[in-house]
């Protein structure tokens, strides 16, 4: 049984820490239909917070496999109008976006991939207007999660429903810190160690990056000028904070479109679309993937990578320590959300265009010359192991160690 404590808390962290509700603004939330008293939970929250009005926007994701197994095929080619509007309008207007995330990780297995490729890029040209608001940060946003049974099960094989679900709140409220007297207060402690890390990352002003594990991950990827590392929480143009994953673990930054050279190979499956990708790798020159395979999912990982040709490049780097809260439970959560703070990631596609210097305010056209990566897609997955090691090149040559043995070096933690 759920700790009803616990979730209190939760809703209150997402609230006030995540989404960061400001008096007088709109708030969207996305909630799986299943999850309604959870979403009741949050709408009451952010009423109480301030909020002007609380937009529920439900998510049902048996109804999206009926309509990809019974659908005439020519919708996948389509997007609604309205909801187009219904997104850019709200982004117009200033609202927060929060969503709650709790995919069965094989939803639409067994579904052809070049279908839910094309009504996912469909959705990302109507949306991109949309999307640059948020990745710009110029409308605040957190997405977070909460069990469903068919995830809960994939995630605890052999136990019960109830059990399983049970397990998986546990498993969740520690990585989010809930399971700490002052859960507020370790977010603030958990910001203070981000920004350290961060504060040296760009004292050391490298100029590349160079990664080596055990899986066979070989490859320097070479870092743009003017370049910033994030994490933690994010700041909108208002000047507030707002934190847009719970949980996270990771400082980031982008690398230049055209600078990673080597090979990559994950380290953990990657659900996409609903599909799971697994044991797979990619070779890049250049920048550009030249080559890549899959134990399994390959025809999910082709249709993603030929979505267009900024799918085929870099567009965020991560580094997450081996030794983290989600990690240490050495659980494999098929989603993203959690998988990707239990470990150092990339991700192929659109970069954030506040990792470079005045990159909110840029044109297409700048931000491709500063060597920014533009895409419809971004796709975290994940290479961190327990023995992977990251050196940090400088300008002049010189090598400095950044991770070792799958965390961050001595003293760069204090």
């Amino acid at each position: 049984m759920v700790n009803m404590e616990w979730l209190e808390k939760y809703a209150e962290l997402l609230v006030r820490i995540g989404i960061n509700v400001q008096k007088g603004q709109t708030i969207v939330l996305a909630v799986p239909v299943e999850s309604a008293d959870f979403a009741h939970l949050l709408q009451k929250r952010a009423y109480a917070a301030g909020a002007r009005e609380v937009v529920l926007r439900w998510i049902d994701e048996v109804a999206a496999r009926i309509t990809y197994d019974l659908a005439d095929d020519a919708i996948f080619d389509e997007f609604p109008e309205w909801s187009k509007q219904f997104f850019n309008g709200y982004a117009d207007k200033g609202a927060g976006f929060l969503s709650i995330v709790a995919s069965d990780p094989e939803i639409m297995k067994g579904i052809d991939p070049k279908k839910i490729s094309r009504s996912m890029k469909v959705r990302s040209k109507a949306l991109e207007y949309f999307r640059m608001r948020q990745m710009s940060n110029k409308n605040t946003w957190c997405v977070a999660s909460i069990p469903s049974a068919a995830w809960a099960r994939k995630v605890f094989p052999g136990l019960s429903d109830e059990k399983a679900i049970e397990k998986l709140w546990e498993a969740i409220f520690k990585s989010v810190r809930i399971d700490q007297a002052d859960p507020v207060q370790a977010w603030r402690d958990h910001q203070r160690a981000l920004t350290q890390r961060m504060d040296f990352l760009h004292a050391s002003a490298f100029t590349a990056l160079r990664y080596r594990s055990g899986l066979g991950t070989d490859l320097t990827i070479r870092l743009p000028e003017n370049y910033i590392w994030a994490g933690g929480g994010e700041t909108c143009p208002e000047g507030y904070v707002f934190i847009a994953n719970m949980p996270t673990e990771e400082v980031f930054t982008l690398p230049h479109r055209e600078g990673a050279n080597g090979k990559i190979v994950s380290s953990l499956p990657l659900n996409h679309n609903g599909s799971l990708i697994e044991d797979f790798w990619f070779s890049f020159k250049d920048g550009l993937v030249v080559d890549y395979g899959a134990a399994r999912g390959l025809d999910t990982l082709k249709e993603m990578l030929e979505t267009d040709e900024g799918s085929r490049r870099l567009g965020e780097v991560a580094l997450v320590p081996y030794d983290s809260p989600i990690s240490n439970q050495r659980i494999l959560f098929y989603n993203t959300l959690f998988d990707e703070n239990a470990s150092c990631h990339f991700a192929l596609g659109k970069a954030y265009p506040s990792c470079v210097k005045g990159g909110d305010e840029m044109s297409p056209e700048q931000l491709l010359a500063a060597g920014v990566n533009d895409s419809l897609i971004h796709v975290d997955f994940m290479i961190g192991t327990a023995d992977l090691s990251i050196t940090g090149i400088k300008a002049d040559g010189s090598e400095v160690p950044v991770f070792i043995k799958g965390n961050f070096a001595p003293g760069i933690d204090g």
